[in-house]
């Protein structure tokens, strides 16, 4: 069938002029230059079964359906594979029904993300971009008390020993016994001693109905900005229904792989930001290392499958040992040594822009005080607060709760091993106590990072804010009551207090910033 279907014969008209075959362990894909075909193999791996015609019927609907979520203009509809008069194949028209499948339109491949990553045009702004979507797809998605049972410990861990009874005899093909063994031991040991963070989860309504295959070859931006992502998993409910930190942590995970560590941190960041769920960092190492193992296991399957091309195969086996020793990291320490950034000041000063400054050095998470405000109360990021001061959303019985989901948000980021930066006033003695007494219960160094400027330079800032899109309320009308009331950070010992004057070029700001970021860690790029 493979053969036949490769013809431009096999097309309707218009036909294509040259079709290229692309396999998986699961599916046939056929390629012409505007059209693509998609047929299932008729295989048994346990976790899918299309050995008879009406499951890859139906796995095909299935297709379809799910992934017009996300890319509602690529996925034509399902058409019969027929045997026509003579005996050739044909992808729909008249004949005797032989197979199923989905028709797509193509997509250029120098707009996949994992093409624009080897070409070095993969930006950070495209990572926030998909973060941006992801974080949308996810707050719309299904939610409810059926999707919750496939975030329960017993289902997640159905998944994991799952993999490692399928890859039983094989995985010692790609690393050592040894290293298998701790892989195992470390997923399993997370299972039993975390339980509690699962059920939090589901608490919480992170159990989604989501993607479940979340690669960089299956996202794709046109010149325009908009993005597509493609083949999500539709053959079994329990790999497309999680926590959405396992659909997170498939993208984070595979940027890691290609070997950008630095835009793998800066998606979980953006996202974390975008969504308010800091407590993916709980356990997205986790997630992380079982989406590595899955990738290693079908990558075994490929270099097993005789029918696959030679240099399919002989690829797969590379990326099996790859993407297993990936999966070892996830329980190793962290390269990146921990530290809580708290970058203050008063309104105006310049806070966001040396925040953002540090996050990049760090590949650290920026958590905004604004910004979570407005998340916990439930008003749009672009939407102004105006209340008077220190009323309403900026009442001290508000700001008390706000700095600590803050505190709670940057405890979530530090557990994982990450440094964090968070992005607040800091206007109060006891707000500042409570950063450095959360620094001390985790461990870790602290850094205030006070920002000053000039009243005048904050006037005019203020002044501008009108007529920008910022999630800071900040405005000239209390600038004068906000003085009055900041505490001198006169309490922090010198190793713990960094002051930089933001009044003129921000550039010699972050000069100084970076000058005593020196021995800091900085973030991971090969």
């Amino acid at each position: 069938m493979k053969t036949e279907l490769a013809r431009p014969a096999a097309f309707p008209a218009p036909r294509p002029r040259h079709v290229e075959v692309r396999e998986t362990h699961a599916s046939c894909v056929f390629l012409g230059e505007r059209d693509v075909y998609k047929v299932k193999k008729p295989v048994d791996f346990g976790f899918l079964d299309f050995r008879t015609l009406e499951a890859r019927r139906k796995a095909c609907d299935a297709e379809v359906t799910l992934n017009r979520r996300l890319a509602p203009d690529v996925y034509f509809g399902v058409v019969p594979v027929v045997c026509r008069r003579g005996g050739a194949l044909a992808f729909g028209g008249e004949g005797t029904l032989v197979d199923w499948a989905v028709h797509m339109q193509r997509m250029p491949d120098e707009a996949r993300f994992d093409v624009r990553l080897h070409r070095g045009t993969l930006d950070a702004k495209d990572i926030d971009a998909v973060a941006d979507r992801l974080a949308r797809f996810h707050g719309d998605a299904r939610s409810d008390a059926q999707t919750a049972t496939f975030g329960s410990i017993d289902a997640i861990r159905r998944n994991v020993t799952e993999n490692f009874a399928q890859t039983h005899d094989v995985v010692t093909r790609h690393v050592s016994a040894s290293e298998a063994a701790e892989i195992e031991a470390w997923q399993l040991s997370f299972l039993d001693h975390r339980a509690g963070l699962f059920d939090e989860r589901i608490a919480r309504h992170r159990v989604r109905d989501g993607h479940g295959d979340l690669r960089l070859e299956h996202v794709y931006m046109a010149p325009d900005g908009a993005l597509t992502i493609l083949d999500c998993i539709e053959f079994n409910d329990r790999f497309r229904i999680a926590d959405v930190c396992a659909d997170v942590a498939f993208l984070s995970m595979d940027l890691a792989w290609n070997g950008r560590v630095d835009l793998a941190e800066r998606f979980l960041a953006r996202y974390a930001r975008e969504s308010g769920d800091y407590d993916l960092y709980r356990l997205v190492d986790f997630y992380e290392s079982y989406r590595a193992y899955v990738r290693g296991k079908v990558a075994t399957f490929v270099a097993g499958d005789p029918n696959i091309f030679e240099d399919t195969r002989r690829q797969a086996e590379l990326e099996a040992r790859r993407y297993f020793l990936l999966a070892l990291a996830g329980g190793r320490r962290a390269l990146v040594r921990p530290v809580l950034v708290c970058v203050g000041g008063i309104i105006a000063a310049g806070k966001s822009t040396i925040a953002a400054a540090i996050s990049q050095e760090l590949s650290a998470p920026v958590i905004e005080a604004d910004l979570t405000r407005k998340q916990m109360l439930g008003i749009d990021p672009n939407v102004h607060a105006n209340d008077s001061a220190w009323t309403g959303a900026y009442s001290p019985a508000v700001t008390e709760r706000v700095y600590a989901e803050v505190i709670q948000r940057a405890t979530a980021v530090l557990s994982s091993g990450r440094p964090v930066v968070v992005d607040a006033s800091f206007r109060s003695e006891q707000q500042r106590s409570a950063a450095r007494a959360c620094a001390r219960a985790m461990g870790v160094p602290i850094r205030f990072v006070e920002c000053r400027a000039d009243r005048v330079v904050a006037c005019e800032r203020l002044a501008r804010r009108p007529h920008e899109t910022t999630v800071s309320d900040g405005r000239l009308a209390i600038l004068d009551d906000f003085l009055a009331r900041f505490e001198p950070m006169t309490e922090l010992p010198p190793a713990e207090h960094l002051v930089v004057d933001t009044s003129g070029d921000a550039s010699h700001a972050l000069a100084t910033v970076r000058t005593h970021l020196a021995t800091w860690p900085r973030g991971l790029v090969s």
